[in-house]
């Protein structure tokens, strides 16, 4: 079996595995053990893959497998990876070993709990190993569907709404994506051998400059959805504050990322002029939604709230990346998909253990937390930080590369909307520092004084993400190094 597929097998095994476990110690143990090793296989990868590209193997795609699913259709199980696959590979798989720790205490129904999270990681993991079309969104509703189960179950507030709200919204997005990859695979080929391989599509550049024109908004709309373009993004935020931690760690660190991956993977690769015609309008809706975020942000007192709409605002950065269609712009958009995987799972994390212990997610019913539970509340400081782009993180080289790529466009119209975008900058330390102040500082209230401090597994979460936040920022080139090649083939039908 091909390295590939284990990273489908591996989880369906696990979840297999887990049908069988009778209590909380079995599952969580099955859980991180089927998980630690889809980890130590993502590392693996890496290791491969840099070995490949070290021997002179400039493919676009290495690992590449082909089998016939469905002939009449021309559907493959067509899969294969380049570095910016790879690297999003590695970061699901952390996240999930993350969320793991942190639900390491979950008590209603753990087995279920954990059998669902690890069916939306396989459906991630299939989804950015995909080369054929009908394959990958096959994954993507694999990797959508579980969310409405684990909020609508294992969720707080109005966990229903917030579950059917999310679920109806992506479902209708899936809808005009589905239209979107029909009509581009019925244009697919100019002599009627109609395929559904990405590859094949882009090489025989076979859509009509008119078709593309109405299927890049479909296509751009279905994926920016789910990575929360403006006014799409309103079921993120609910959905965020009903899920469980682990559940918004995935969610926010992980699920939304495949909306910015197929935009660039599939919307822009396959349809460039449409990309182009389209390029000014959708760029106003993502600096919209960068500054909307971060706004919206300050005038949150929830801090399940505050980082979901800080979300939306650095997403919509990647977005506005991808539409400058240059190339440093892209590597930033590459980093910032990666490092705010990293650092918004630290922050929802660390929020789950910040409400596990004062029951509340109010700012202003916090004080002097630093001086109580400090080293949650350091790695807090940490995050916050990060987010905000402190030098040293990988915020700050992720933000940097976008920025800088965007003023490098000579029309006034693009450097006008750079100069919108980078000012949510300024936002994003007004509420963080905000937050900080309000919760961490001061003296601590009477009825926290008691709290208890980090258990070994939450640590342990914190750990883990807190030391690639720190590597992307000291090492940024390292990892530029891997994902160029990705960008620099995908960028050549806009050079």
């Amino acid at each position: 079996m091909d390295i590939l597929t284990l990273f489908v097998v591996v989880p369906l095994l696990t979840v297999i595995a887990l049908i069988f476990t009778k209590n909380l110690k079995q599952a969580r143990v099955t859980a991180l053990t089927g998980m630690l090793i889809q980890t130590l296989m993502a590392f693996h990868l890496l290791w491969r893959y840099l070995a490949e590209r070290r021997a002179g193997n400039d493919a676009v795609m290495l690992f590449t497998k082909d089998r016939v699913w469905f002939p009449d259709w021309n559907i493959h199980y067509f899969i294969g990876v380049d570095g910016i696959s790879v690297l999003m590979i590695m970061l699901t798989s952390l996240i999930v070993v993350a969320g793991i720790f942190v639900s390491w205490k979950i008590h209603d129904l753990p087995k279920e709990f954990f059998i669902s999270l690890i069916m939306l990681a396989t459906g991630v993991f299939g989804f950015f190993i995909s080369l054929d079309l009908f394959t990958m969104f096959v994954f993507y509703e694999i990797a959508v569907i579980p969310m409405y189960l684990l909020i609508g179950i294992w969720g707080s507030g109005p966990r229903e709404y917030a579950a059917m709200k999310l679920t109806l919204m992506l479902m209708g997005a899936s809808a005009l994506l589905m239209v979107a990859i029909l009509g581009i695979y019925f244009h697919s080929s100019p002599d009627g051998h109609y395929t559904f391989n990405i590859l094949e599509i882009a090489k025989n550049a076979s859509i009509p400059v008119t078709l593309q024109k109405v299927f890049f908004p479909l296509a751009f709309i279905g994926f920016g959805t789910i990575g929360a373009l403006f006014p799409f993004h309103t079921w993120s935020p609910d959905g965020h504050s009903s899920a469980p931690t682990a559940v918004s760690m995935l969610h926010a660190g992980v699920l939304m990322k495949l909306g910015g991956y197929g935009i660039f993977r599939i919307v822009m690769y396959l349809m460039p002029q449409g990309t182009i015609f389209w390029s000014d309008f959708f760029l106003v809706l993502a600096v919209i939604g960068v500054v909307y975020g971060a706004f919206a942000a300050i005038q949150q007192t929830d801090l399940k709230y505050i980082n979901a709409y800080s979300s939306v605002s650095h997403l919509g950065l990647v977005l506005f990346a991808l539409l400058m269609l240059n190339k440093i712009a892209w590597n930033g958009a590459m980093l910032q998909s990666l490092s705010h995987g990293f650092i918004t799972a630290l922050f929802f994390a660390l929020i789950g253990m910040i409400y596990g212990r004062t029951h509340t997610r109010d700012v202003r019913m916090m004080r002097g937390l630093l001086k109580i539970i400090p080293f949650i509340a350091t790695a807090y400081v940490i995050a916050g930080l990060a987010n905000l782009g402190l030098p040293g993180f990988s915020g700050f080289v992720a933000e940097m590369n976008i920025f800088v790529g965007g003023f490098l466009h000579n029309d006034l119209y693009r450097q006008i909307l750079t100069a919108l975008a980078a000012s949510s900058i300024v936002v994003t330390a007004v509420y963080i520092l905000r937050v900080v102040g309000m919760m961490l500082m001061g003296p601590p209230k009477k009825e926290h004084l008691n709290l208890p401090k980090a258990y070994w597994y939450e640590r342990a979460a914190i750990y883990l993400l807190i030391f690639f936040i720190t590597m992307i920022g000291i090492f940024p080139f390292w990892w530029l190094h891997i994902i160029e090649p990705g960008v620099d083939n995908f960028i050549k039908p806009f050079l």
